[in-house]
């Protein structure tokens, strides 16, 4: 009687084996994605932020809840692969020059910020009877923001390439950098900052070394990354591109995201996001960035939800009703605190209200760094498990609350614009024309004019150009030398150095964010074409162009006929699918053979 056999199991052993606690890796993807999905969608349904849904489904996944319960080991490596590719796609779209133009209020207000969440948890620790060194500990632990919220406010909002967003993420960069310091400092600190005297062995000249060889570890990865990672990198995903193999090239995107991250850690203790950060930011001077931000994307957001799910299960739910005064101050110093400080710190620096408050809104939570403090601080006895505890509690509510925030950010800037197109249609009509043209408009026009962020174009009878990549860019060159006025709305600073370097008037943005339609003078165009490959965010700037215009003509893109269908719905009166042009261009092609 013969013997079957499954991965060389013997399948009737095989049959014994109890796959539930044999697959945790398994069941933990599987059960975190698909509870994730079914929250995050009852959470759209109620128009809630589908985040709350991830988080939710971590609590009920975690220890604290009756019923399954993942493993919080794996949950976790599997939320570090998504900030890992989350800031490699950052990354991308981040340069060094991106980075270096706002190092001066980064590099500052991110220190500030730091220490006044951290002064305002040592007075809370006071308040509960701490010592100075527990104190201080909490305020570390409450004064870093997280990568993947930060990030994903941004993205979802388009502000990633825009002044915020590229000081929002600064900001974040020097936070990162100095956790990983006070990470490195905090075994050496802690004798002192449990009460130890310096003559138990504690001196402060200790110190020096391991900060130095932090600063020079650092120091290494980036001299090392700038000199040999920005010829390497490059080269190589290069050189897979030409082997014409896509799925090769998608492996090289994550090989170099993942490697780097891992390298960086291992070989100069870097945390894995900074690292992945300077790979993708290396690689953004490469043509081929725009390709390999598409290939990591879909793993990016599966990932990305798997952090959430992560966080969820760190929370004991029954803290609310256990510490309730305790955690609302935690909360207060999260979401209020450092709030005040960011605003009042962009304002000092002369920026205006919208960045302050953009800034102020994105920092309001907790995240990544504040666990790998807290189970630090537990391990060295700077923090017991209470403070454990409300750190993490404040991390997933402070999390639920954020899109609060810029939904009252987002409600602010809607009325702030609605007020200023209120007072510059208020103006007569000859003036408004008036100052279309630039002509010199009279004084109180003037005044209610200077409010406008984005003042309306002049030009008259001109195209409307969406986009100005691959195919963008060959449809405003030929526009341009046929001599027909263009203005082109992008977002991408590598377009937009072009279009500079071209002579062509532009408007630096996304074409579906409130606005930005309404200053390229849709009124007076002549036509718009939408050449991004987006369909779904097409959909958004024709239907918003066909409300300005009911007459103008639109011309979008599409890669299918539901693409084709669902912009036209949306008002486009011609879509164009490039399968089907170069379908025709090969018949004709033959047919000019043949003959």
């Amino acid at each position: 009687m013969g013997h079957e056999y499954l991965y060389g199991i013997e399948i009737a052993d095989a049959a014994k084996c109890d796959m539930h606690h044999n697959t945790p890796l398994i069941s933990t993807i599987v059960v975190g994605l698909v509870l994730a999905f079914v929250l995050g969608l009852v959470a759209q349904r109620i128009r809630v932020s589908p985040l709350v849904g991830y988080l939710l489904a971590g609590v009920l996944m975690g220890p604290f809840t009756p019923g399954y319960v993942a493993d919080q080991t794996i949950a976790n490596e599997l939320a570090e692969i998504g900030i890992i590719l989350l800031m490699f796609g950052v990354g991308l779209h981040f340069s060094l020059k991106d980075l270096w133009s706002v190092r001066g209020i980064a590099i500052p207000g991110a220190v500030a910020q730091i220490s006044a969440a951290t002064i305002m948890g040592w007075a809370l620790g006071w308040a509960m009877g701490w010592t100075a060194g527990k104190g201080i500990m909490l305020g570390l632990a409450l004064s870093t923001a997280s990568t993947v919220v930060l990030l994903r406010a941004m993205q979802e909002r388009r502000l990633i390439d825009t002044e915020r967003g590229r000081i929002a993420v600064g900001w974040l960069i020097v936070e990162d950098m100095a956790m990983v310091l006070t990470l490195v400092l905090l075994p050496a600190l802690a004798g002192l900052m449990n009460g130890e005297r310096a003559s138990n062995g504690m001196e402060l000249s200790a110190l020096a070394w391991p900060l130095m060889v932090t600063l020079g570890k650092v120091g290494a990865f980036v001299i090392f990354m700038l000199v040999v990672g920005r010829r390497i990198i490059p080269w190589l995903l290069h050189y897979v591109a030409h082997t014409g193999s896509r799925e090769l090239f998608r492996l090289a995107v994550f090989a170099i995201s993942l490697g780097v991250a891992f390298g960086a850690a291992i070989l100069f203790d870097v945390s894995f996001a900074l690292g992945a950060f300077f790979a993708g930011m290396i690689l953004s001077e490469s043509e081929l960035s725009q390709r390999a931000a598409n290939e990591t994307l879909p793993l990016r957001d599966a990932f990305a939800v798997l952090f959430f799910v992560s966080v969820g299960m760190l929370v004991d739910p029954a803290i609310i009703l256990r510490e309730p005064l305790p955690l609302i101050a935690t909360l207060f110093i999260i979401i209020i605190g450092k709030s005040v400080a960011a605003f009042a710190i962009v304002r000092l620096f002369g920026y205006p209200t919208s960045t302050a408050m953009t800034i102020s809104a994105s920092l309001a939570q907790i995240g990544e760094f504040s666990f790998i403090l807290v189970s630090l601080g537990v391990s060295l006895s700077l923090m017991s498990d209470r403070g454990r505890d409300l750190v993490l509690a404040g991390a997933i509510i402070s999390i639920m609350l954020n899109p609060l925030w810029f939904a009252l950010l987002d409600r602010y800037e809607a009325k702030k614009k609605a007020a200023e197109e209120a007072a510059a249609t208020a103006a007569p009509a000859d003036e408004a024309v008036a100052e279309t043209v630039a002509e010199p408009p009279k004084e109180p026009v003037k005044k209610k004019h200077a409010r406008v962020e984005l003042p309306v174009s002049a030009l008259t009878g001109h195209v409307v150009l969406v986009g100005y990549g691959r195919v963008g860019s060959v449809v405003g060159a030929s526009l341009k030398q046929s001599g027909v006025p263009l203005l082109v709305i992008e977002d991408n600073p590598g377009c937009l150095e072009k279009l500079t370097q071209a002579g062509i008037e532009k408007i630096t943005g996304n074409a579906a964010a409130p606005g930005i339609l309404t200053a390229a003078n849709l009124a007076a165009a002549r036509g718009l074409i939408v050449a991004i490959p987006d369909a779904f965010e097409g959909g958004q700037i024709v239907a918003k162009a066909r409300a300005i215009s009911a007459t103008l003509p639109i011309i979008a893109r599409a890669h299918s006929e539901e693409e084709i269908a669902h912009l036209k719905h949306h008002g486009a009166n011609f879509v164009i699918m490039g399968e089907q042009e170069i379908a025709k261009a090969m018949i004709v092609q033959i047919g000019v053979a043949s003959v």
